[in-house]
Order: structure tokens, then sequence, then C-alpha cells
């Protein structure tokens, strides 16, 4: 793989950085311990004589190896670390931080850091997707199962019982008492009237006749038909 170093050196300089930070270097000839300036980017950790250097020293590519913690040794820091490539003619580093939290911060990036350790973790967050979707599935079947279910008619209820409330009884009103001339309705006297030409005209005239013919008989008629003693009481009354 060709590396064009210009465009790999912007690359290692320009932000954003994944971590960056000082940490001790294990050289690979002298095994002396140099500090130097390491800078993460995705799987590729870079490292820098200084920190504002232009141009990195060195690059290691964090596939195919394991991050591992290592014991002190002398003239480092206690806290120290490893990267290890698996295989034969492959080369360790060994870093070390001078604090543990500095070191365990560290080995979690680098851990992290590998497209193996990417691909593991993008295929567990899809199996933990797939998981989410079914039981999502699996609720709303669950809900359109009930939401279908047949619905039981509702139970009749008998209508309550009718009071016992004595029906209202219309009395009618009494007609008034008394003769007949104490009612007011003219049409009512207008009908006594011509009841009384039809009927008590006839009567009348058999009384004049018979008046004629006893002259003795000292009776007397009305002018309302009725016919009177000779001490003013009556005799037939219409």
């Amino acid at each position: 793989m060709k590396i064009n170093e210009k465009n790999l050196s912007y690359f290692a300089t320009t932000e954003p950085f994944d971590k960056c930070g000082m940490l001790n270097k294990r050289g690979e000839l002298n095994k002396g311990w140099q500090k130097r300036w390491f800078i993460l980017k995705g799987n590729l950790l870079f490292y820098f004589e200084k920190r504002y250097d232009k141009e990195p020293v060195g690059m290691i590519i964090l596939e195919g190896c394991t991050v591992e913690m290592a014991e002190a040794e002398s003239g480092s820091d206690q806290y120290c670390f490893k990267i290890i490539f698996h295989g034969p003619h492959n080369r360790t580093y060994v870093m070390s931080a001078e604090s543990q939290e500095i070191m365990e911060s560290w080995m979690k990036a680098l851990t992290c850091a590998s497209y193996d350790y990417m691909k593991l973790m993008v295929a567990e967050l899809q199996r933990q997707l797939k998981e989410l979707e079914e039981a999502k599935t699996e609720g709303s079947n669950d809900a359109n199962s009930q939401n279908n279910a047949p619905i039981a008619p509702p139970r009749r209820v008998a209508p309550p019982k009718p009071q016992n409330v004595q029906s209202a009884k219309v009395v009618p009103e009494a007609a008034p008492l008394g003769g007949i001339g104490e009612n007011k309705d003219p049409n009512l006297l207008s009908t006594f009237q011509r009841i009384h030409e039809m009927i008590g005209a006839p009567i009348i005239k058999e009384i004049e006749e018979y008046r004629k013919l006893n002259p003795s008989k000292r009776s007397v008629v009305s002018s309302t038909g009725s016919m009177a003693s000779p001490d003013g009481a009556p005799l037939i009354s219409f």
C-alpha cells in the first residue's frame, strides 16, 4: 500500500482527534524510554517527538493486535502497557503513563480503535436492534389480537318498577243548584222558551175553553202560563 507522506501528515495533525496525550515509549533497538506525543485517529496511532511537530516520526496500525498490561521496567513509570501483534516477526510496543487513570483510558481507547472491534460492535448493535423490533412486533400483534377479540354484549338491566302512584281522578264540577231561571246561559233560555211555546200554548188554550164553560171556577192563568187558584197559589207551573 502506497502512502502519501504529505497527506498522511496533514491527516495526523488535523482535528478532531479520538485521543491525544504524552506517553513514554520504549525504543526498539536501544530499549531506552523516550517521551512522545501520541494522537489517535480511527485505527491509526501516530507519535511525534514534540507536541506541535507537523510530521509524525512513526505510525501504528491497530489491526490484528491486543492491548495488555505490562510489568513495570527500570527507567519507566510503573503504569505500563503494551500493544502486541501476534504472529512471527511481529513487534510489541511497550508504553507507560504517569498515572493509572491515564493508562486505563489509553488502553480502553486503543482496544476500541481496531476495525475488528468496530465490526463486532456493529454486529452486536444490529442484534439488539433486531430483538427490539421483534419485541415491538410481538407487542403490536398482541394488542391487535386483544382489539379483535369478540366483545360480550352488555347485560340487560330490568327497568325500574313504577311507584304506586294513584292516578288523579278528575271530579266533574257539580252543576249549580237552583231553578232553571238561575242559569244565565242565553242559549238555554231560548231553548226553554221554545219548549214552553210548543207545549204550554195548547194547555193555556184548553184552560181558557174550560173557563168559558165553567165560569164559576175562579181560576186564573198568569202571563207566564201558570194556572193559579183564587188565593194566588199556583196550580200548574211550566
